[in-house]
């Protein structure tokens, strides 16, 4: 079984910075893709970010150039940089991994963080 907690959300300024992290604990187990989904009010979630256990990333276009999604493989943990925040990047924030037992091979499930508010507002 596999835990995943955010931290790092909050209300920052329009043109402002924020910093997202998750980190997974749990049994043994592998981890391949990690990634950050947002829900605003009233719309359906989205993919923010992508990133493989390769280390290349994906981003949506409505963030690409503003965020940085990256990863430390040894602690289990990725992040979401957030910067040139705008009010559109209101929701909340949930990340994602794909994970399966350490050294089986049956088929990845998808864990989810608990999720984590970011406001955008002056």
């Amino acid at each position: 079984q596999v835990q995943l907690v955010e931290s790092g959300g909050g209300l920052v300024q329009p043109g402002g910075s924020l910093g997202l992290s998750c980190a997974a604990s749990g049994s043994s187990f592998s981890i391949s893709d990690m990634g950050w989904y947002r829900q605003a009010a009233g719309k359906q979630r989205e993919l923010v970010a992508v990133i493989t256990s390769g280390g290349m990333p994906n981003y949506a276009d409505s963030v690409k150039g503003r965020f940085t999604i990256s990863r430390d493989n040894a602690k289990n943990t990725v992040f979401l940089q957030m910067s040139s925040l705008k009010p559109e990047d209101t929701a909340v924030y949930y990340c994602n991994m794909k994970a399966r037992p350490y050294r089986s091979y049956v088929r990845w499930s998808d864990y989810w963080g608990q999720g984590t508010q970011v406001t955008v507002s002056s």
